[in-house]
């Protein structure tokens, strides 16, 4: 029996095995308030592979949490300035 290749999306997500939240219950990064925010964005900042995470939430517009130490807020503030640089005509 032939052995098929893992389907092509499955390697853009690898990072996610090497991702420190992985360590933790996931309730951490999905906080109630300011102090838990903070918190997840500290164990964020220490993981190999925060800027990805960031990405990947800002590409899927994800709304709740904390990903790539921001949190939706902050992610709001990214998208909508990377919407107005893009806007921007160059001269």
């Amino acid at each position: 029996m032939d052995v098929l290749p893992p389907p092509e999306h499955e390697h853009e997500n690898s990072w996610m095995l090497e991702a420190r939240c992985r360590e933790y219950d996931p309730t951490v990064f999905f906080p109630s308030d300011g102090v838990g925010v903070d918190r997840a964005r500290h164990i964020c900042f220490q993981c190999p592979v925060r800027l990805a995470c960031l990405e990947y939430a800002l590409d899927f517009r994800i709304d709740h949490g904390v990903w790539g130490g921001a949190s939706e807020r902050e992610r709001r503030r990214i998208l909508r300035s990377r919407r107005m640089l893009s806007s921007t005509p160059i001269d």
